[in-house]
């Protein structure tokens, strides 16, 4: 059983918390019939989220012919902070973010230019965008044009399709060392290994896209997605405590490699076709998707501190009116992310310069980082201050400290003081 607040409930997170506890208690063995679980979700965050997609969906959804919408907010340490599964959960219970497996589209392509990046290519490699065929399939760009040779940073930024296709080809030999790529990052959907997959046509779920492009925010380490830090007994005793578990997480993509992909993905959110993700003061990394006859539009993307997966669709797979994830999911993404850096301390991106403000402060404040819509009150989505990770520490170590220490014996000091 799951309790559940009648108020703002955070319904989709608990839905997928409650099978991932589950799941572990079996897998540990865990001889209890009852517990208690103190999950990952930040009920801020998860509002924000909620409300993020119904503003989109409300003011856009009727322009874009799109009905529905799922993220997932992963703070960097593999901590799930919220999942919003749709538009609304009294409509429908299916969890889009976790059980959907959608086109990814160009946001594919991140897994095809990560195993480049452990072969001799460089971000300055130069490939030519130029018509190609393999297996009597002929992809053509989104502009239906061909920019000659290219460096393959501008390729990405510009997400030009020919390019992904013969990196596979030519110099992958083939897309098993993409499917290992992206397998090794964390996605757990099905992939197909089909040649057309290098441009998106294998299903995949937003929770899957964001453990994946986490592993890009962590240096190349794929870090172990989890929405929960604690299993109580009834009792009180605990039965698991993440923090004494090793979540250094495992290398997957070497450090020039991580680098190179880092900066790259910076460029589609600075020139290229993600600008809209963009947010003031410090720089992100992520990619844009837009499937075949435009059934689904995605952003994934991170900073130093924060990954997430945006998707917008319909559920019976009908065409959106042209949307692409420049658009609603990047915005979707840029709000959300931008709400959630108020106050917190900010982590530089694994090689990427200036990746935030360089300030006396190493914080966005509530009074400066308000770029959410102008039709939105100013002060709606100020984000609590929370306190530092110095101060967290600091007060953890307080409370194991007296945890440790033995109980007074008040009679025993009452008899001192009476004589």
């Amino acid at each position: 059983m799951v309790l559940r607040n009648e108020l703002d409930s955070p319904d989709y997170f608990l839905d997928w918390a409650f099978a991932e506890v589950k799941s572990f208690i079996v897998e540990r063995n865990l001889e209890t019939k009852s517990v208690i679980v103190r999950t990952t979700v930040d009920t801020n965050l998860q509002r924000v989220a909620e409300e993020s997609i119904e503003f989109y969906l409300r003011q856009n959804g009727p322009e874009y012919n799109v009905k529905e919408a799922a993220v997932v907010l992963m703070e960097n340490t593999g901590a799930v902070r919220a999942i919003v599964g749709g538009r609304d959960y009294g409509v429908s219970q299916f969890n889009r973010a976790t059980k959907a497996e959608r086109q990814a589209g160009s946001s594919f392509k991140v897994y095809v230019y990560a195993a480049a990046m452990e072969t001799e290519l460089t971000p300055t490699s130069i490939v030519p965008d130029a018509p190609i065929t393999w297996r009597g399939w002929t992809p053509q760009n989104y502009n239906r044009r061909f920019a000659g040779r290219i460096n393959l940073s501008t390729a990405l930024a510009r997400s030009i399709n020919t390019v992904p296709v013969r990196i596979t080809r030519d110099f992958l030999g083939g897309t098993k060392p993409v499917v290992d790529m992206a397998k090794a990052m964390g996605v757990e959907s099905k992939l197909d290994g089909h040649h057309t997959m290098v441009l998106g046509t294998s299903g995949i779920t937003v929770m899957d896209q964001a453990t994946a492009y986490l592993t890009l925010a962590n240096g190349g380490f794929s870090k172990s997605r989890h929405g929960f830090t604690q299993i109580l007994n009834t009792n009180g005793e605990v039965l698991f405590d993440r923090r004494s578990e090793d979540n250094l997480g495992v290398r997957v993509l070497s450090e020039r490699a991580d680098i190179a992909m880092n900066n790259m993905l910076v460029g589609v959110t600075e020139f290229g076709t993600a600008q809209r993700a963009a947010m003031e003061g410090f720089r992100v990394a992520g990619k844009t998707g837009t499937t075949q006859g435009y059934r689904d539009a995605w952003f994934v993307g991170y900073t130093g501190n924060f990954t997430a997966a945006v998707w917008y669709g319909n559920d019976d797979y009908s065409p959106t009116n042209l949307l692409t994830g420049g658009r609603l999911p990047a915005e979707t993404f840029q709000r959300i992310m931008t709400y959630a850096h108020q106050g917190v301390d900010l982590v530089e991106m694994p090689g990427v310069e200036n990746s935030i403000p360089s300030k006396n402060s190493n914080t966005i404040q509530p009074e400066t980082s308000d770029q959410l819509s102008s039709d939105i009150p100013k002060n709606e989505f100020v984000r609590p201050r929370t306190l530092s990770s110095a101060t967290s520490d600091f007060l953890m170590k307080l409370i194991e400290s007296f945890n440790e220490t033995d109980p007074i014996d008040l009679d025993r000091q009452r008899v001192s003081s009476t004589r």
